[in-house]
């Protein structure tokens, strides 16, 4: 067998390590013609680690990660909502990662090269269609470097290229625009003094007004102060989709001015938003669930199958999720798009409730909840809401997007 893997992005590349693993043939084709560690901090929840440590990946990770031990929201004045150990300190067989997206992206991508050789890798090449038969599917794609046509030949082409996929936009033309959430999202890296323990992701604020930050290196490598990640969110008034630039650099005067009285004992907001070298203007958006993935021998994964909100850090782990399914179901299935229509059947359904989940703020609702019932704060949050209702609201969410401790131990 031979997949051919639009986009070399996290699920891309995750996909093409284990499907070596299983002796599928791979090439990944992605359209940048150098791919650079750009992006931010995300988290790897023992989900994801999970499959990534059994690709023999956590010494990789744990050198440039940091292992997350708590969770914490708080309400607009600093007091705590709810509290939860993660990872290991939670009691999980795997740990939960806090690292910069690029560089996770760049372990995974030298881990591909050295296990599956460079040439598997072609940058510069963006995808423009497909034709297949019944055996076969020709992927074609222009190289950037002198414009030629590639036609590529394979049993499978998965279209792993992001929230602005290509394969999904020659499959849906039309009626699949992003669906934009009315709020904005600013995000940067800040090397500051650590918080909490050093190891402790926050949350804070509710849906209109928010801002959530974690740590992405450990406090002893510079002095005492860490790389800390972090994202204020706003609604907009009046807001407009960007028609281009969803990725671009904007002035912290542009959202900062809200969050100024943000200072408590733990925290100075308002000295992590301003010690930021460069900030990053992001809408958010998703996009609605399709109702099939897979055409004959093509099919999707990642943001290009589900692109949801950055809520209950998931995006990458399901795209991870998505890539050991569908690696497993082409392994063992001889009849390949019987296997991409399994692959399918499985994920699709679980990853709608998220995106739809998500779309209710998902874990977050707890934040939610303490601004509509106690906007101007709490003694106790046991007065607002019941302990054993908070409890509910984080298992559900684990439960849905397959993170809870009997979900992972079944999967082994």
């Amino acid at each position: 067998m031979k997949v051919t893997i639009a986009g070399a992005g996290i699920g891309g590349l995750t996909l093409a390590l284990m499907l070596h693993e299983r002796g599928v043939e791979v090439d990944l084709y992605e359209a940048v013609s150098e791919i650079r560690p750009l992006g931010v901090g995300i988290n790897l929840l023992p989900h994801a680690s999970q499959q990534l440590c059994r690709l023999g990946l956590e010494e990789a990770l744990a050198e440039r990660a940091i292992e997350t031990s708590t969770l914490a929201y708080f309400n607009k004045f600093g007091q705590e909502i709810w509290r939860e150990a993660r990872g290991r300190a939670a009691g999980y067989d795997h740990p939960q990662f806090s690292i910069h997206r690029g560089e996770l992206q760049l372990c995974l991508l030298a881990k591909v090269k050295e296990r599956l050789g460079p040439q598997r890798v072609h940058e510069g090449h963006a995808f423009t269609g497909f034709e297949q038969s019944a055996d076969r599917v020709a992927a074609r794609f222009t190289r950037r470097a002198d414009g030629r046509t590639v036609e590529v030949l394979s049993d499978v082409l998965v279209g792993a290229d992001g929230i602005h996929s290509a394969v999904r936009r020659v499959l849906y033309p039309q009626g699949d625009q992003p669906r934009f959430s009315g709020r904005m999202l600013w995000r940067a890296v800040t090397e500051a003094a650590p918080y909490m323990d050093g190891r402790s992701m926050f949350m804070a604020g509710h849906q209109d007004q928010k801002f959530v930050a974690y740590p992405i290196s450990e406090p002893l490598r510079r002095e005492g102060r860490a790389r800390i990640n972090w994202i204020a969110e706003l609604r907009v008034p009046q807001g407009e989709l960007p028609g281009t630039d969803w990725n671009r650099v904007v002035d912290k005067s542009v959202f900062a001015a809200p969050f100024q009285s943000w200072r408590w004992d733990w925290i100075d907001i308002p000295a992590l938003i301003d010690g930021a070298e460069a900030i990053y203007e992001f809408p958010l958006v998703d996009r609605d669930p399709l109702p099939r993935w897979t055409f004959g021998r093509v099919t999707l994964l990642g943001d290009a199958a589900h692109p949801m909100y950055p809520i209950g850090s998931n995006g990458s782990a399901q795209a991870i999720l998505d890539a050991r399914y569908l690696c497993d179901c082409l392994a063992d299935e001889p009849d390949t798009p019987y296997a991409l229509r399994e692959y399918e059947a499985e994920r699709l359904p679980r990853t709608t409730g998220i995106v739809l989940r998500n779309r209710m703020n998902g874990p977050e609702q707890v934040m939610q909840m303490a601004e509509a019932r106690a906007p101007q704060g709490f003694r106790h949050i046991e007065d607002v809401i019941p302990r054993d209702t908070l409890e509910a609201i984080s298992l559900r969410y684990k439960r849905l997007a397959g993170f809870d401790k009997d979900s992972l131990k079944a999967r082994g």
